[in-house]
C-alpha cells in the first residue's frame, strides 16, 4: 500500500504526525504513512494548523484548500491536497522520492 493516492480532486496523503518536536519537518515513512513532526502541541487544534500551513508550503497550495479527510483528532491523518494535473505532477514528484523502494 502507498502512502498516497491520486484521486479527481487531486492527492491524498497519509499522514503520521509527532507533535512537540523541536522543528517542523518530515522525517520519512512509517507504517505506509509519511511521518512529519510538528513543533505544536495537540491541543485545540493547533497540530492540525501547523500540519496544514506546513503542507501549503511545501507543495505549494493555498491553506484553506488543504483538508484533513480522516483522523482529524489523531495522530494518523488523510490529507487531500486538492488540484488540477499539474498540482497533482508537483505534489507527486515531491512525494515520490520519499517512497520506499
Amino acid at each position: 500500500m502507498e502512502f498516497f493516492r491520486t484521486t479527481d480532486k487531486g492527492v491524498v496523503v497519509n499522514i503520521v504526525v509527532q507533535p512537540r518536536s523541536s522543528k517542523t519537518m518530515i522525517t520519512g515513512i512509517h507504517n505506509n504513512a509519511l511521518k512529519v513532526k510538528l513543533t505544536s502541541p495537540p491541543v485545540d487544534g493547533e497540530a492540525n494548523k501547523t500540519l496544514v500551513k506546513f503542507l501549503s508550503k511545501l507543495f505549494k497550495v493555498p491553506k484553506s484548500s488543504i483538508e484533513i479527510i480522516k483522523g482529524e483528532t489523531s495522530r494518523t491523518k488523510q490529507v487531500l491536497i486538492p488540484g488540477d494535473n499539474t498540482t497533482k505532477d508537483r505534489v507527486i514528484s515531491i512525494l515520490e522520492p520519499l517512497a520506499p523502494n
